[in-house]
Parts: structure tokens; sequence; C-alpha cells
């Protein structure tokens, strides 16, 4: 795994996560800044997906957002899609197919079960494949992802 990408890229998506949840509360970029008493351009980084943004401003901000930040081992990310408890209070970065039976079948074109998705990947494909999906057959585990998905990326499109 290069560092370098996977830095980036988790930072992409912590600052995906930001600005959807800000917006969904709806809130000002300025407002929120000045709850997490940082300025309004480290806000901006912070969205924008900058690495080099200091963990107290990222900490600061999923505070004023109702976000928790939690530091995973490498080995532990894909457990973490699995817990059993419940997915609403928390979302994880990634996202393993072969542990959702019905976002897996949505994804059939993905040939490796080990495949894991971004959360935003994930409600995009139950999104545009809704209509196939088993509703009888999702079970409890798969329904809280779901739900997760809709509090943080969602726009209202599905009925679970």
């Amino acid at each position: 795994m290069n560092l370098l990408v996977s830095k980036s890229e988790t930072a992409l998506t912590l600052g995906q996560t930001l600005r959807i949840r800000r917006k969904s509360l709806g809130l000002s970029a300025v407002a929120a800044a000045e709850a997490a008493g940082i300025s309004r351009v480290t806000w901006h980084r912070l969205e924008k997906g900058e690495a080099s943004v200091a963990a107290g401003s990222l900490l600061a901000a999923a505070e004023v957002l109702g976000l928790r930040v939690e530091l995973l081992a490498p080995a532990s990310i894909p457990e973490q899609a699995t817990a059993t408890g419940p997915l609403a209070d928390h979302l994880p970065l990634h996202i393993r197919l072969h542990d959702f039976p019905q976002l897996r079948r949505l994804a059939w074109q993905v040939a490796d079960d080990t495949q894991v998705l971004t959360p935003r990947e994930a409600l995009d494909l139950y999104e545009r494949n809704w209509r196939h999906v088993e509703l009888e057959a999702l079970e409890l585990r798969e329904r809280a992802l779901i739900k997760a998905l809709q509090q943080v990326y969602g726009k209202g499109l599905l009925d679970v």
C-alpha cells in the first residue's frame, strides 16, 4: 500500500464527509468554522481533503457536526464493516462487499469479494439499483449500514 496515496484518499474521504454532513445540517462553512473555533480557510482546507490540516482542527470540526473520529489499525479496517453493533452512530471508511449480501448482489460486476468501497460508492450502488434489492432479505446489519449512509450522504431517495 502506498502510504501517500492512502493518506490522500483518507483525507479526501474525511473532507467529503465533513462537507456533506455540514450541508445536511444546513450550516454555512463560516458558521461551522466559528463553532469549531477555527478559521474559515482552515475549514475549507478540511473539506477539500488537505492532509496537512492539524488533527485538532479535524477533531473540532467533527465535534461541531456531531461526528466521531476513530483510528483503526489497518488489519481491523475490514472488521469495522462487520461490526455487530449498530452502524448508525458510526460509518466505516471502508465497506467490504463480502460483509453485506445485498450490496454484493448489486455489485455483481466486481469479481473479488474482498473489494472494499467508500461509503459514498456504497450508497451510490444502493441508490442506482434499489429496485433490485430484496427488502425481506436485508439483514439488520445491512439495514443499519443503509440508514447510516442515508444520514450522512443521503438525499432521501431510498425508503428503507
